[in-house]
């Protein structure tokens, strides 16, 4: 089953942040989109699992389904080590 499907209040709310942005903008170019959410939701996404297993990488790493090695370097490009 596709989560986002299922729970798309995450969705949702990064429509919401991009109609703010767009509206923000006032008419001046944006920067590019797609590297902006990504940078901000990737680094919210590991602070937000490194709180919930009390910055345990290996458990984080696991629930984030990527390998320990790769949060790690992903934590260092975030300044959050």
């Amino acid at each position: 089953m596709n989560p986002c499907t299922t729970h798309n209040g995450i969705a949702d709310a990064v429509v919401r942040s991009l109609e703010q942005y767009f509206n923000d903008l006032n008419g001046e170019k944006p920067v590019p989109v797609h590297d902006m959410v990504m940078k901000c939701v990737e680094k919210t996404l590991l602070q937000f699992v490194l709180e919930r297993v009390s910055g345990n990488q290996s458990t984080a790493a696991s629930l984030l389904g990527i390998n320990r090695n790769t949060l790690r370097r992903k934590l260092t490009d975030y300044d959050l080590l």
